[in-house]
């Protein structure tokens, strides 16, 4: 079997000669193969494809695959490559910028076919499994991604080796398409945007506000046992302190800049932790303090592209957990240590511990000049970093070029109910930014030395976590998350009174619950109640009135059991607290 790259790269070619057989003027853009497949922009002119149009086309991409066509490569000149693409305007910028920066020129010929290509691909069609691929979708696309630039149609197609490894996928993504966080979030009522306040700012509703503050609750308790403690700092700074942390460079565009007519020139804070430098220099720091451990959740801005905004995964107001360590460089590792402690038991309460990896990220050591700070300072870091893997049982795999601005860092890969690998939680060391603010300590020897500067995030974004929670719960929280955690369903009026004793009762025990009044059957009421995905429902009728009891039924249960009101609250209670 050929290697699945060459055989998704193959397949975009014979989708652009299809297509240039349908149209032949259509103007082609790029193909290249990427995850799950491949694609390829068109400029259509006039014409355009239909969702349609995909079967047809992926017909005769089949037809192609029959006929055993070569794809064959030739290194060619600027001029040459000039003179066969003359009427492909998209390829002959692409050739210009090759010449300018000196590089080679390569195409590939399959039958009476040539792109501007570097490969590699297969050797013949026949070597691309027939049933192994589908074309997805169209979608709109600006050349090289410039929204300056033309909208192109792009087709997607989907390829893999086999075809129930096609099927298997296809499967996976209908799963993933009945979990989406958008669908989910409105569904569950636990946020909403508005056009007035603006894309990319989500509006979190009660029940949305209730999961984010009970997540909050549970890192800061965890986070409090070893030692942190919350500070706050405004959304507002000057541009100046983001310029000495190195963040203004790094952002660049994606700063948002305040102005006023009283001439006041500030920006949001992109990120948090140089707010958190301010407070450890506002007073002088002896050894005996450190370690020295502030935490917040609170806003940061980001002015992303405007076409990558996206419900919950990509927004420009975002909520991120953050914590940092002011330490000696004798506590760096335990300061580590710690941290890796918290994440394993915040990640172990969601049930995602199981499915982890750890990566090692260092920096690209081709490309020093992406980085701040001294090589033998990340020198020590990324030693310190390795001893914490090993000695933690952690794991990690050594990656190249993954650093952070300001150090090396572990970050860890957990994997949803879907199996999509997300990544999230996150240590950091980082030596340079304390000596960038000229941050320090009196040693034992009466010396003035800068503090190492160790930061976490234990959840991240809490938009991006939840939407990590909806897909991989599919809503369905564990009962410490769930926004409400037991619903009463009275049959009729006659009930009411009991209903409300039992709403109170549970109230006072501060249980998550709701009161379904409507004059409804009661088989709506409990059609209703599950599709809010709620783990307990409370049945209340002549009976259970009679015997001051309750109906119970658990989420996914076949049906209820009949249990005293103290029963219930005992049961509801220990499954609080063991967060099962």
């Amino acid at each position: 079997m050929e290697n699945i790259e060459q055989i998704r790269h193959s397949l975009a070619h014979l989708l652009a000669m299809v297509v240039k057989e349908k149209y032949p003027e259509a103007k082609l853009g790029l193909g290249p193969a990427i995850e799950n497949g491949f694609y390829y922009d068109f400029d259509l002119g006039e014409k355009s494809l239909t969702d349609t149009d995909l079967d047809e086309l992926e017909k005769k991409m089949r037809s192609l695959i029959s006929q055993n066509l070569d794809f064959a490569t030739e290194t060619i000149t600027a001029d040459k490559a000039c003179e066969i693409f003359a009427a492909e305007p998209y390829k002959l910028e692409l050739i210009d910028e090759l010449e300018k920066n000196s590089e080679s020129i390569s195409i590939y010929r399959s039958g009476d076919f040539v792109d501007l290509c570097a490969g590699p691909h297969v050797a013949n069609s026949s070597d691309i499994p027939r049933d192994s691929f589908r074309l997805d979708r169209l979608a709109g696309a600006y050349w090289r991604g410039n929204e300056n630039n033309k909208m192109l149609t792009r087709v997607y197609g989907l390829a893999f080796t086999s075809k129930p490894e096609l099927n298997d996928f296809l499967d996976k993504r209908a799963e993933a398409e009945k979990r989406d966080h958008r669908k989910l979030g409105k569904e569950l009522d636990l946020f909403c945007f508005s056009d007035l306040v603006g894309p990319g700012l989500p509006l979190f509703t009660p029940k949305g506000t209730i999961i984010k503050e009970v997540l909050q609750k549970e890192v800061e308790s965890i986070c409090r046992h070893y030692g942190f403690e919350k500070v706050s700092a405004p959304s507002l700074a000057k541009q100046e302190l983001f310029e000495i942390s190195g963040h203004a460079k790094k952002f660049g565009e994606e700063l948002f800049h305040v102005t006023s007519e009283k001439k006041h020139d500030l920006v949001l804070k992109p990120v948090q932790c140089p707010h958190h430098t301010q407070i450890y220099a506002s007073k002088s720091r002896s050894y005996k303090d450190l370690p020295i451990r502030y935490m917040e959740s609170d806003k940061q801005y980001r002015a992303e592209k405007t076409g990558e905004v996206s419900g919950l995964s990509r927004v420009y107001a975002i909520t991120v957990e953050d914590g940092h360590s002011f330490c000696r460089v004798d506590q760096v590792k335990e300061e580590i240590k710690n941290m890796v402690s918290i994440i394993r038991d915040f990640y172990s309460r969601l049930g995602l511990w199981d499915e982890h990896w750890v990566s090692l990220s260092v920096r690209d050591y081709e490309h020093p000049e992406k980085y701040i700070g001294e090589p033998k300072d990340w020198d020590t870091c990324e030693q310190i970093l390795q001893e914490v893997s090993n000695e933690m049982g952690l794991e990690a795999k050594r990656c190249e070029g993954e650093a952070a601005l300001y150090g090396p860092k572990l970050d860890f890969m957990f994997k949803d109910a879907t199996g999509r690998e997300i990544q999230i939680p996150t240590v950091q060391i980082d030596f340079a930014t304390p000596k960038r603010f000229n941050l320090e300590f009196t040693n034992e020897q009466g010396e003035k030395v800068p503090p190492v500067m160790v930061h976490r995030a234990i959840l991240g974004s809490y938009e991006r976590f939840l939407v990590l929670l909806i897909e991989h719960y599919a809503g369905a929280f564990p009962l410490w998350l769930s926004p409400v955690q037991a619903k009463i369903l009275p049959i009729s009026e006659k009930q009411m009174v009991y209903a409300k004793e039992i709403l109170a009762e549970l109230k006072a025990r501060n249980i998550r619950v709701e009161l379904d009044e409507n004059n409804e059957t009661l088989g709506k009421k409990i059609r209703n109640a599950k599709m809010e995905k709620i783990p307990y429902l409370l049945v209340v009728g002549d009976k259970e009135m009679e015997s001051k009891t309750v109906t119970v039924e658990a989420r996914g249960a076949n049906k209820g059991e009949s249990v005293s009101l103290a029963v219930f609250c005992a049961k509801i209670e220990e499954g609080l607290k063991s967060r099962k």
